[in-house]
């Protein structure tokens, strides 16, 4: 007989492990000592074999040093809750990552909100010395301004102020007269200006060149004026004068007839006016090419003595 059996009286061979009987399906072993059924499946792994000579294996711990198996079902409670931890741990960073990242994008962004609103493109482009001329300008107008300012003041002040408020009103009620009058001609008038001589060439001066001549001389800021003939008859220029081609030669000026040579005296500044006079295609350029001369003269003193008739208003009337 083999090693692998041994007697048992009965005259069978006692196997060498012990096998579970065969039974219903899924039926516990009825034997009080036998073994799970886990421990006998094929997949569990073999316990290592003892050495023949009774030595223990080298992973192995004497008894006394052994630990104490885990309680069942405590090592997988206490794994749940470590990864349960973890996660939540994991997702906390996550978060507080991203919430780093938003913060920091809204500082860039109101920086450079900032420094762009408080940057003028204009001024941080231009030239030191630009920023100082235009400083500049900038208080120059400033103490212009505030001098207006307290000029009005004081006006205010003394049209307020009893007996000297009345004076002033008064003065400035005249000085404005004054120009009204000098504009429409009731008034004599003298200042700087020019005395313009017009001499007849092959052609008479006809009106349309002397009218010419008026509207150059008001451009040009004349502010009062007056046409005379050789005959030494004067007529006073304002708004509504006209200018006519009498017969026989000569000029119908407001219904009165002036020969030539005629000299429009003027009242204003002579260099001005004599520029619109000269400018190219102007009335003395007009007057040469007929064949005449026009001839300007620079008054220290110019005179404006003739004087317009008061014009009568039948419809008119203030507005107070």
């Amino acid at each position: 007989m083999s090693d692998e059996h041994s007697e048992t009286g009965t005259g069978w061979p006692e196997p060498a492990e012990p096998t579970r009987p065969a039974g219903p399906a899924s039926e516990p072993d009825p034997r009080p000592d036998a073994p799970d059924p886990d421990e006998l499946s094929p997949l569990a792994p073999d316990a290592p074999a003892e050495r023949e000579d009774g030595e223990r294996p080298a992973s192995a711990a004497p008894d006394g040093e052994r630990s104490a198996d885990p309680e069942p079902g405590g090592g997988s409670a206490e794994a749940k809750a470590a990864a349960a931890a973890g996660s939540l741990a994991r997702r906390l960073t996550s978060a507080g990552a991203m919430i780093a990242v938003l913060l920091a994008l809204l500082g860039f962004t109101l920086v450079v909100q900032l420094k762009t609103t408080s940057t003028d493109p204009t001024l941080a482009a231009t030239r030191e010395e630009d920023l100082v001329r235009i400083s500049s300008d900038l208080d120059s107008r400033e103490r212009r301004l505030r001098q207006d300012i307290e000029a009005l003041e004081e006006s205010q002040r003394q049209l307020r102020s009893g007996e000297q408020g009345r004076q002033a009103a008064l003065e400035e009620a005249t000085r404005r007269a004054d120009e009204l009058g000098i504009l429409a001609g009731t008034l004599p008038a003298v200042g700087p200006g020019l005395a313009v001589r017009f001499e007849a060439g092959a052609k008479p001066i006809s009106s349309i060149r002397i009218l010419d001549a008026v509207q150059e001389l008001r451009g040009a800021g004349a502010e009062a004026m007056q046409i005379g003939g050789v005959d030494g008859t004067a007529v006073r220029i304002i708004a509504s004068t006209y200018f006519v081609d009498a017969e026989n030669g000569g000029l119908l000026v407001d219904g009165r007839r002036l020969s030539g040579p005629y000299t429009i005296t003027v009242i204003g500044d002579p260099a001005t006016m004599r520029t619109a006079l000269n400018i190219p295609g102007g009335v003395v350029a007009s007057v040469a090419d007929d064949g005449g001369n026009v001839i300007v003269e620079d008054r220290e003193v110019a005179e404006v003595s003739q004087l317009h008739a008061p014009i009568k208003l039948d419809h008119a009337r203030p507005v107070s």
